[in-house]
Parts: C-alpha cells; sequence; structure tokens
C-alpha cells in the first residue's frame, strides 16, 4: 500500500474519491435539515432528497457514456467543481435566509447530475494509475478512502447541522468538492506527463522505423476517435451489448439487484423499528459504525490476497448479507448484531474489490466506464424499491417473517449466481482489459498499462 501511494495519479484519485463520497454522503444529511429549518414539511424532505436520487438514477447511463468518450479526469473535474459551486453558494444562500425550497431543489437534482458522473468515471479510471499486477491492492485501497469519506460525511453533516445549521454543512461541503476537484486535477496531470514520457520513448526508439516507412502518427492513440464519432444511443447500446455479453456480469448484477433491496428495505427501514422497540436509537447508531468498521478492516484483508477467483470468493461471502437480517428477526442481543455487521462489513469489501477487478481486467478500458454504469442503475433502482416495500410487507406479514423471508431470498439468489459456470471460473490476476481492438495491457506478472493506448484518461 506504501508503493501505491507513493503513485502521484492513484493517490490523487484516491483522494478525489475520499472527498467526493464525503460530500455525496453529507450532502443528503444538511439538504433535509435545511428544509426543516426553512419550514418545509416531512413531504418537502422526501420531495428534495428523492430529487437527488432520481437524477442520479436518470443520469447514470450518460454519465457512463461521458467517461468513455472524454478524458475521465476532465470528467472528473467538471463534475465537482459544478458540486462545490452549487454546494457553496447555496449554502451561503441558506446563512442569509434567502433559499427557499425550490432552490434546494434544484441543488438537490445538480448534486445527484455529478454524482451520476462521477461514479462510472472513477471506477474506470484507476486502472491507469497503477501497475496491472496491484490493481487489487489499488481497489482496496481506494475503497477504504471511500468508506472512510462516507463515514466522516454522515458524521459530520449531522453534526454541523446541529451544531452550527446546515448553512455552513453546505459550505464545507463545497470545500469538500472543491479538494475534489483539485485532486482530479492533480490525477490527469500526472497521467498526461507518463504518457508523455512514454510517447517520447517510443518516439525516439522507432524513428528510424518511422521515417523509413514514412509513417503518420495518428494523435490520440487507437480508438480515440471512433467513440467521437458514435452517436451516444450507438454507443449507450453498444455499453450494453458489452454488459449482456458477459453472462458472469449480468448474473451477478441481478445478484446484488435483489440483495441490495432486501438489505436496503432490512437494515435502513426495519432496523430503526427493531432498535426502537429493543435496544434504542443511541446502540442503532454504533450498530451502523460497525459495519463500516468492518468495510475498513475487510480492505486490509482483500489487499493482500492473491486468490486466482476472487470473483467466485466474493460472490459467495455475499450470503453473510443475510446475519444482521437473521439477528434483527430474532432480536438479538446487540453484541450479537454488532458482531453480524461488523462480519457483513468485512464480507461487502471482498465482494467489492473482487468486482471492480473483474471488470478492470476483462471489459475493454473504452467501455469499462458505459459497463459501471449499467452496473449502478440496476444496483439504484433496488434501492428505492426495497425502501418502500420493506414498510407494507412488515404491516402485513410482521416485521420477523419479512426479516426471515429477506435472509432466504439472500441465500437463494447467491446460490443461483453461484450455479454460473462463468461465475465460479473466472480468474484475476492477468493483465488489465486493452482497448477494445487493441494490444493487451500489462503481461502476465501484471505490468503498468502501456500509456500510448490511454488516449482517454489525461486532459
Amino acid at each position: 500500500m506504501r508503493a501505491l501511494l507513493r503513485e502521484k495519479a492513484f493517490r490523487s484519485l484516491a483522494a478525489g474519491r475520499a472527498l467526493t463520497f464525503f460530500g455525496n454522503s453529507m450532502a443528503p444529511v444538511v439538504l433535509a435539515f435545511a428544509v426543516l429549518d426553512l419550514g418545509g414539511s416531512a413531504v418537502d424532505v422526501g420531495l428534495v432528497v428523492g430529487a437527488r436520487s432520481v437524477s442520479n438514477v436518470v443520469l447514470l447511463l450518460f454519465g457512463g457514456l461521458l467517461a468513455d468518450r472524454m478524458p475521465r479526469a476532465l470528467v472528473l473535474q467538471g463534475a465537482a467543481y459544478s458540486a462545490a459551486a452549487v454546494q457553496a453558494g447555496v449554502g451561503i444562500a441558506v446563512l442569509a435566509g434567502r433559499a427557499p425550497v425550490g432552490i434546494l431543489l434544484v441543488l438537490s437534482v445538480v448534486q445527484g447530475a455529478a454524482s451520476a458522473v462521477s461514479m462510472p468515471a472513477s471506477a474506470a479510471l484507476i486502472p491507469r494509475t497503477v501497475p496491472a499486477g496491484e490493481l487489487r491492492g489499488a481497489n482496496a485501497l481506494s475503497r477504504m478512502g471511500v468508506n472512510a469519506g462516507m463515514i466522516a460525511g454522515t458524521s459530520f453533516g449531522g453534526l454541523l447541522a446541529a451544531l452550527a445549521g446546515p448553512g455552513w454543512g453546505m459550505v464545507l461541503n463545497g470545500v469538500a468538492f472543491l479538494g475534489a476537484a483539485l485532486a482530479y486535477g492533480a490525477a490527469g496531470r500526472a497521467l498526461a506527463r507518463r504518457r508523455a514520457a512514454a510517447a517520447a520513448a517510443a518516439a525516439e526508439e522507432d524513428s528510424v522505423e518511422a521515417t523509413a516507412s514514412g509513417a503518420t502518427a495518428v494523435e490520440g492513440g487507437p480508438g480515440a476517435s471512433d467513440g467521437a464519432a458514435e452517436g451516444p444511443w450507438h454507443a449507450l447500446r453498444e455499453g450494453w451489448r458489452e454488459f449482456v455479453s458477459r453472462t458472469w456480469v449480468w448474473v451477478v448484477v441481478a445478484q446484488f439487484f435483489v440483495v441490495n433491496a432486501v438489505s436496503a428495505g432490512g437494515i435502513q427501514v426495519l432496523g430503526p423499528t427493531v432498535a426502537d422497540a429493543t435496544f434504542g436509537r443511541t446502540l442503532w447508531g454504533f450498530v451502523l459504525a460497525a459495519q463500516m468498521a468492518g468495510a475498513l478492516v475487510g480492505g486490509l484483508l482483500v489487499a493482500r490476497s492473491r486468490s486466482r477467483h476472487a470473483l467466485r470468493i466474493g460472490v459467495a461471502v455475499v450470503a453473510l448479507d443475510a446475519l444482521p437480517l437473521a439477528a434483527l428477526a430474532q432480536s438479538a442481543d446487540v453484541a450479537v448484531l454488532l458482531v453480524a455487521m461488523f462480519v457483513n462489513g468485512v464480507a461487502i469489501e471482498q465482494f467489492g474489490v473482487a468486482w471492480d477487478l473483474s471488470l478492470q481486467e476483462n471489459v475493454p478500458q473504452d467501455k469499462l466506464a458505459r459497463v459501471y454504469s449499467y452496473d449502478a442503475l440496476g444496483s439504484t433502482l433496488a434501492l428505492p424499491l426495497g425502501e418502500m416495500a420493506a414498510g407494507p410487507l412488515a404491516e402485513h406479514y410482521g416485521v420477523r417473517p419479512t426479516l426471515l423471508c429477506g435472509v432466504a431470498l439472500v441465500a437463494l439468489v447467491t446460490a443461483g449466481a453461484l450455479c454460473s459456470r462463468q461465475v465460479r471460473d473466472l480468474t484475476t490476476g492477468g493483465a488489465v482489459a486493452p482497448v477494445d481492438g487493441g494490444p493487451a495491457a500489462g503481461g502476465p506478472r501484471g505490468g503498468r498499462p502501456p500509456d500510448a493506448a490511454e488516449p482517454l484518461d489525461a486532459p
């Protein structure tokens, strides 16, 4: 990990991702309190916070398309600068008492749009920043930063809203996004310098041969102009074909559509209900924190793993998502629930790193962000479905039967995913997938992807 942090491009990208998720986690908290402070109702809170989710879902595919057609570091910078300007501006307006609910609604939409653009672009940029053999550790370390950012964002959002007011929370959020934009800019410059140095070395080596043959270099490298010439709908269809052409991709996304819906309903909706009736709200906060602590420990463990069948292991341990649901269903002692959530957090990271690594090594780099966007869309759509269904189901059938049904569903879809031979047999730890039609990036021992074949990742 120390070696990874010496990579300027990766270090900057990881910092930018952590700050972005810090801001994205803080935003709904301070927005909700801002609406209430302005005299809004619970309906207004739902409208403002829900607008962010709708904007995020609608623009996810566009975000993936944009990240595959433009320099990814530049896309990330633009999204972060936009979020910083709007957050800080509206924060100042809230502090001055001149921010109606309509303005907060616009802010929420912009925030969701920035998040939609950032998610696929930042994940797809990671393979460009480290040697291919270090990709597993890079994903683990980056996700640890993301988890830390989410924990800090949620905590600071509530703390600032309580002590200083939501306006100051928005201003701090703007500062965080500004820091993310600067970090993404540093990552882009580091990649540009690396590519320029590689191009200069290649030009010097091939100068005699190029002069003799009269060959003319095409600026931008392989695939740079093809994507620009495509219409957006054609490009989205191409990303969809890439998504469905690999059985292991859509099988795992289908698995997580169900798992995310069950977990969102069980943990986010029914969890507080059980806590109120048993051990109380304060301890429920510690329960949620235990899951994030487990994720941090899981990141450290998976960074040291060298398993060739990372996806098989990651998909299998998703079954541990059932542990917290089972503990809640039994109204278990809070210590048991803390352990269940911690173990669940460790399992989440095993899967998360395995999934990122599998996509980055097996999907062509010029289509990777679009595949990420279809993945994120499937996962995001599941969350509101699970959250909206959990309450009515619990009222009709009872909390315990609903949670136990969730346990069964998690086990069932996990077993179903493992029935796929592609899921079981896919290996990781080899070369990063090249630009479609280009040379393979990195050798069997995992060299750095050749910069000459990376036209899309520096401004």
